[in-house]
């Protein structure tokens, strides 16, 4: 019997990787990539997000944001990549220097919201990607300079050779500074359906620690009524998804 799969334009087979170039300078890179759909009917989960909350509340009452092993091995990984670790600061880290100033987030998006608390609570950075203004596929890389970056305000920036970007086929740079700045061509909003996100962290117990935020994921996701196809934890021995 033959099976007939109906087709639409956003079939089109999409990647994400990381260059040899990553994996030779950072060894210890442990990722998890979620692919996911049926965002625009994304809910907000109060409850969720309110023991999410308590869990950064005892993290940040535990230690400070540099103590935190996850962050200080985000923060080794600037300093191997050239910058200084206090001036360019994972996404993570700086979530948590923000909450623990004002023990409040500005609400965004339902994805959105729910993601910012599960990368405090664990404190692992996540990017979540618009797969809708993302061309082909994804590769982590250095950049050669030639790559553009939208910023929020609607300039164009070029990163600098060398400088960890997420880069489309097109040279379109989706984050600089690997997980420092996200740019705006892709950032999640109103219109968002279908997404990418991507979880990496360097410290000693990350395999396990990214095991336990897939099984937050997977019951926060369908909580807020998104919907997971895929998903894949990145090794130096697993370094390609497509999807």
């Amino acid at each position: 019997m033959t099976t007939h799969r109906t087709t639409h334009p956003w079939d089109s087979t999409m990647y994400f990787t990381h260059a040899d170039a990553i994996w030779n300078t950072h060894p210890d890179l442990r990722a998890l990539v979620v692919v996911a759909d049926n965002v625009r009917a994304a809910k907000n989960d109060s409850d969720r997000l309110g023991d999410l909350a308590k869990r950064v509340e005892e993290r940040q009452a535990a230690a400070g944001e540099a103590e935190m092993p996850e962050i200080a091995a985000w923060r080794e990984a600037f300093s191997r990549m050239g910058l200084k670790p206090t001036q360019y600061r994972c996404a993570s880290e700086a979530l948590l220097r923000r909450y623990r100033k004002s023990h409040d987030m500005p609400s965004f998006h339902p994805l959105v919201d729910y993601l910012n608390f599960v990368s405090m609570a664990y404190g692992i950075p996540i990017a979540a990607f618009d797969r809708a203004h993302i061309t082909e596929g994804i590769t982590v890389r250095p950049a050669d300079g030639s790559e553009t970056y939208q910023t929020f305000q609607g300039e164009t920036e070029h990163p600098a050779p060398g400088e960890v970007v997420f880069a489309d086929p097109e040279g379109n740079a989706h984050a600089r500074r690997w997980t420092y700045r996200q740019s705006a061509r892709s950032v999640v909003s109103a219109e968002t359906d279908r997404v990418l996100l991507v979880i990496e962290a360097h410290h000693a117990s990350a395999a396990q620690d990214l095991a336990a935020l897939k099984s937050e994921l997977d019951q926060g996701l369908a909580g807020l009524g998104v919907r997971v196809t895929d998903t894949t934890v990145f090794d130096p021995a697993q370094r390609r998804l497509e999807f």
